[in-house]
C-alpha cells in the first residue's frame, strides 16, 4: 500500500474523503494499522480487516462508515484479529454464532428451502406436519428446545393423534436437529434417546368375506376414471402416486408391462399387466387425447389428477352399506331409521349418520370396511399373492420392495401352512392319545 495511503481515521478526515471515479481506493488506520477503509466510486466508505487466514488472503468486512463509528470498527478489527491469533476464522465463528442463535422457526424454513424441497418427494408432508404440530417452537432458539419438550410432544401427540404417528413426528424433529449440525450448530440433538412407542406393523386387507361388496361397489362407480384409477391399484398393487403419475411412455403394450422410473425407493421396476389391465389402459388410450396421462384431469389434461379422496370414500360406503343389508339385524336396524336418513344423499354421510345411531342405542354394528384406508388396496394385492402361496421374493418384487424386511407382513397373511401344521399336530396328539386309552383299558379287560 502506498504511503499516501495510510490517514489518522477520525470523523473529519473520513468525511472529506472523495470517491474514485472507478473501482476503490483503500486507506489504512495510522492509529490502529490493523484496520482498513475501503471507497467504491459510488462513494460507499467500508471498514475491513485484511489478514492472511490458514494460508489464504482474506478480507474480513466490518461494515459501512458511519453505521460503524472508527472506534466500533477499532473494537471489532481488533476481536478479528485476536480470534485470527488464536488459529480460528472469524468468517467461520461468525456463521456458528448466527447459527447458534438460530430459532427453530428459522431454521424449519431454511430446512424445508434447502433440503426438503429440492431431495424429498415427500416435502409436503414435511411442510404440513411441521407447520401441525411443530409451530409452537417457532419462536424458541433451537438450543432452548430440550429433550423433555420432545417428550411432551411425542406424548401428547401419541394420545390425541396415535402412537404411530408420534413416532413418525419424533423422527421428524430427529432429520431437523441432524441437518442443523450438519449446517454447524453445535447443540445436542434433542430427540436423541427419546423412547417410542411400540409400533405393530399394519396389516389390514380386504377380507375375502368383504372382497365381493367392495368389487360390487366398484363396478357400480359412475366416475370412470376414478373407477378405472382403483380397478388398477386392485391390479398392480401400484402406490396411489405412481399410479395418479402414470404416463403412457411408461406403458409398453407389446410387452404388457408398465416401468414405474421413479418409485419411493428411488429404484426403478417393472410391473406385468394382466389381459384385464391392459383392456382398461387400451380403452382409455382410445378415449384420452393430448395427453400424457393415463389419469389427466377434466378440466386440464396437462395435469395428473388429485388424490381421489372422496370418490374412495364414497366407494368404501357403498360397499359398507351393501354388506350391512344382508345382515338380518343390521338391515332391520337400517330400516328402522331410513326416515332419519332422507335428506342424506352422499353414502358415507349416511354411514356415518348409521354409526352414530348405533353408538346412541348401543347397537353394535359389523366392522367392515370401517378402517380400510386406500393404501391398504396394495396391501390388498400382497395379501391375495400370500394367500395363492406366492414366495416372499416374488410378492416382494411384484410391489417393488428394496428389502425382504418390507415383504416380511405378508407372511403372517398366508395362514394355510400354519393351519396345516397346527391339525397334523392336534391328530397326533389326540390319535396319541385314543392310543393311550385303548391300552390302559385293555389290561383292565383281563383282569376281569
Amino acid at each position: 500500500m502506498s504511503k499516501e495511503n495510510c490517514i489518522p481515521f477520525t470523523v473529519p478526515t473520513l468525511n472529506s474523503l472523495k470517491a474514485p471515479l472507478k473501482g476503490t481506493i483503500v486507506y489504512k488506520d495510522t492509529k490502529a494499522d490493523f484496520l482498513s477503509l475501503y471507497i467504491t466510486s459510488t462513494g460507499i466508505k467500508t471498514f475491513f480487516v485484511r489478514k492472511r487466514i490458514k494460508g489464504r488472503d482474506q478480507r474480513l468486512v466490518i461494515g459501512r462508515y458511519p453505521i460503524f463509528s472508527i472506534e466500533q470498527a477499532r473494537r471489532k478489527a481488533l476481536i478479528f484479529c485476536g480470534t485470527i491469533a488464536d488459529r480460528k476464522d472469524p468468517l467461520e465463528e461468525a456463521r456458528k454464532e448466527k447459527q447458534n442463535k438460530k430459532t427453530f422457526g428459522q431454521h424449519c424454513n431454511e430446512y424445508m428451502e434447502r433440503y426438503s424441497k429440492l431431495h424429498k418427494k415427500s416435502w409436503k408432508y414435511d411442510e404440513y406436519e411441521i407447520n401441525q404440530y411443530l409451530s409452537d417452537w417457532f419462536p424458541k432458539r433451537l438450543s432452548d428446545i430440550k429433550k423433555s419438550d420432545v417428550e411432551s410432544k411425542h406424548e401428547k401427540i401419541g394420545r390425541e393423534n396415535g402412537k404411530t404417528h408420534a413416532n413418525t413426528i419424533v423422527r421428524r424433529i430427529s432429520a431437523l436437529f441432524n441437518k442443523a449440525i450438519e449446517w454447524g450448530w453445535e447443540g445436542i440433538n434433542p430427540a436423541k434417546g427419546v423412547k417410542k412407542f411400540k409400533e405393530r406393523s399394519r396389516d389390514r386387507f380386504i377380507m375375502p368375506n368383504e372382497l365381493p361388496y367392495f368389487l360390487e361397489a366398484l363396478r357400480e362407480e359412475q366416475n370412470e376414471d376414478l373407477r378405472d384409477y382403483i380397478t388398477l391399484l386392485l391390479m398392480t398393487g401400484a402406490r396411489k402416486t405412481n399410479a395418479k403419475m402414470m404416463r403412457w411412455e411408461e406403458i409398453s403394450v407389446e410387452l404388457k408391462q408398465w416401468r414405474i422410473p421413479d418409485p419411493k425407493n428411488g429404484e426403478p421396476y417393472i410391473i406385468p399387466l394382466t389381459h384385464d389391465a391392459m383392456k382398461i389402459i387400451e380403452r382409455r388410450r382410445v378415449n384420452i387425447n393430448n395427453s400424457p396421462w393415463v389419469f389427466p384431469q377434466k378440466s386440464n389434461p396437462q395435469k395428473h389428477i388429485i388424490d381421489p379422496k372422496k370418490a374412495y370414500k364414497r366407494i368404501v360406503a357403498v360397499a359398507t352399506l351393501k354388506s350391512w343389508n344382508t345382515h338380518a339385524p343390521t338391515a332391520e336396524f337400517i330400516n328402522k331409521h331410513r326416515y332419519k336418513l332422507r335428506s342424506y344423499y352422499a353414502e358415507y354421510t349416511t354411514v356415518e349418520k348409521l354409526m352414530g345411531l348405533a353408538e346412541k342405542e348401543n347397537y353394535c354394528l359389523p366392522p367392515v370396511f370401517v378402517d380400510l384406508r386406500i393404501h391398504d388396496i396394495r396391501r390388498t394385492f400382497g395379501s391375495y399373492q400370500a394367500l395363492a402361496g406366492a414366495s416372499l421374493p416374488i410378492i416382494g418384487k411384484s410391489l417393488g420392495h428394496k428389502s425382504l424386511k418390507s415383504t416380511q407382513i405378508y407372511a403372517r397373511l398366508n395362514l394355510d401352512p400354519v393351519r396345516a401344521s397346527i391339525e397334523k399336530a392336534t391328530e397326533a396328539m389326540f390319535s396319541f392319545g385314543q392310543a393311550s386309552d385303548h391300552q390302559l383299558e385293555a389290561p383292565m379287560k383281563s383282569d376281569s
